[in-house]
């Protein structure tokens, strides 16, 4: 049976409504999900481990009966790196080292200048003392998370850096204990959903309270993570993964319905859309897709993906292409075209930037360097992927000399007097030179 894509053409009176209605997109979770997760986070608070050891056994199903049994010691997380097949461990100490390489360029330092009247400004940056970072498991296995997640931290110089991983029935995913292992990670608890956050957040006998959380987990995790922003930071709410290809035409149509694909299998939520002026090339790809589909191991996913959240679009040349994808601000956006720099200079918002023909993004996910923490659902417009600079606080330094602080306290006063903050305005008058 041919697999039909939703078309669109932006020479459509109701493209613009049509556009809206395909990315239109709710993340927030029913009133049910919330009252459970508050339920979950209020036990965690006042029961600790208690609670902690209650809901993994009745939510992954499993027979524990203390803290210990849900703790991966180092001597394990090495043994898992050491026992890895030389293949998998060579792609994940490679993934990792390139990964290391980027964020550290990411690093700031701290800086500050002095003033001719001796007064001192600057800024002080310091790493987090400690971080949660949350990786989904079970069946699924995503040793990328964990490197995308721990090593950022581990290199704005986090001293602790506390992983929690769900292991349903007691299913212990190896690569992911291995990925640990590589990305420094300092203590592992297999515990997931609200009660992983929840015991990051506010901290029991046995799990350490963190500064932050980050990392990608189910709606549950998601609404958790919500709710306890405050109490510590998070990274974001993450909705479904997104690809947004733009195309000339010349680019192999296998290639481009693959690209499409690679985030389709991810969730009957995630959303593939492709944008090219060449109408018969979005018509070869279409035949692509339809050639390809049987092939794939996740094709139901991938088709209720297309089906429901995916596009082909017609546009009128390169210029209106990049004007839709600063619209739609992607999480993934991949440049297939003849001169991807100059075309990437007038994109400003993407979460990542794929150039060229030979740039997949699934080598974004796991190896290229940079962090595939991203922003999705339109939030590359005011936000970034993760980064070091989300592991580190920056302080402002203030010295002022006796010459500047009398010169400032000036100006301080007549500010301060003007709002009717007279203990403001003595304050600074004290410094003032008779």
């Amino acid at each position: 049976m041919t697999f039909k894509i939703q078309k669109l053409d932006s020479r459509q009176a109701d493209f613009s409504q049509s556009l809206d209605k395909l990315l239109a997109w709710e993340s927030v979770s029913d009133t049910q999900v919330q009252q459970t997760v508050l339920d979950i986070l209020q036990q965690v608070k006042a029961r600790g481990d208690d609670a902690v050891i209650e809901y993994s056994n009745r939510f992954d199903h499993l027979q524990v009966n203390s803290m210990d049994q849900l703790e991966v010691g180092q001597d394990e997380l090495l043994e898992a790196l050491k026992n890895l097949p030389h293949d998998q461990s060579k792609a994940l100490l490679t993934a990792a080292e390139r990964v290391r390489r980027y964020h550290e360029r990411q690093r700031t330092e701290s800086w500050q200048y002095e003033e001719e009247d001796g007064t001192v400004l600057g800024q002080q940056i310091t790493a987090m003392d400690r971080v949660g970072i949350y990786v989904p498991g079970g069946k699924a296995s995503y040793p990328s998370s964990v490197l995308m997640n721990a090593i950022p931290a581990h290199v704005a110089g986090v001293k602790e850096i506390i992983m929690v991983v769900p292991t349903p029935g007691g299913e212990v995913n190896q690569l992911v204990l291995a990925a640990a292992a590589a990305a420094g990670v300092t203590r592992v608890f297999t515990v997931g959903g609200a009660q992983a956050v929840a015991a990051l957040a506010y901290g029991t006998q046995t799990i350490p309270k963190v500064d932050k959380i980050v990392g990608p987990g189910n709606i549950y995790v998601a609404t958790a993570k919500r709710f306890v922003f405050g109490e510590v930071g998070i990274d974001m709410i993450a909705g479904p993964s997104e690809i947004l290809v733009i195309c000339d035409g010349k680019t192999d149509a296998d290639w481009i319905a693959m690209d499409l694909f690679s985030q389709a299998e991810h969730d009957e939520d995630a959303q593939a859309i492709l944008i090219s002026w060449d109408e018969n090339f979005l018509e070869e790809v279409e035949k692509s897709i339809n050639k390809l589909l049987p092939e794939m191991e996740r094709q139901e996913m991938i088709r209720a993906s297309l089906s429901g959240r995916g596009a082909l679009i017609k546009v009128k040349d390169l210029d209106e292409a990049i004007a839709l994808s600063n619209r739609i601000a992607p999480e993934h956006l991949e440049l297939s075209i003849e001169d991807p720099q100059a075309a990437a200079k007038q994109i400003r918002h993407a979460g990542a930037i794929f150039m060229g023909r030979y740039t997949a993004e699934a080598l974004g996910d796991y190896c290229a360097g940079p962090n595939h923490v991203l922003p999705t659902s339109g939030t590359a417009r005011f936000s970034s992927p993760l980064g070091v600079y989300d592991f580190q606080k920056r302080s402002s330094l203030i010295m002022c000399s006796a010459d500047g602080a009398s010169e400032l306290g000036k100006v301080a006063s007549v500010l301060a007097r003007g709002e009717s903050l007279t203990a403001h305005a003595r304050s600074a008058e004290y410094r003032i030179k008779k």
